[in-house]
């Protein structure tokens, strides 16, 4: 699991679980540097992601962008399957 300096990474590609075809889906929605990923909700993301691309995404690209957010915002690294059960009580909740 990658575990970078969060004060310093730079690219996309080096945060836990994210490779290059999601890299390139959140440049897709204007999250080119993992600063941004700081305060934003996974779910929008993943709202806009299906918006822009005009694709209905699977929902696990969630469960990757809470992981995501989640280590920016100072969590440990995790597995993007970590976050898979709170996805789908949000989703629940919300009839997302």
């Amino acid at each position: 699991m990658k575990n970078p300096d969060r004060a310093t990474v730079s690219r996309l590609i080096d945060l836990p679980n994210i490779g290059k075809a999601i890299a390139n889906d959140l440049q897709l929605i204007g999250i080119d540097h993992p600063g941004k990923l700081i305060g934003k909700d996974p779910y929008n993301l993943y709202k806009k992601l299906c918006t822009v691309s005009g694709n209905l995404h699977d929902p696990c690209v969630i469960d990757v962008f809470i992981s995501a957010v989640h280590f920016m915002e100072g969590g440990n690294p995790l597995p993007w399957w970590s976050f898979t059960n709170e996805r789908k009580k949000h989703m629940g909740k919300h009839n997302v």
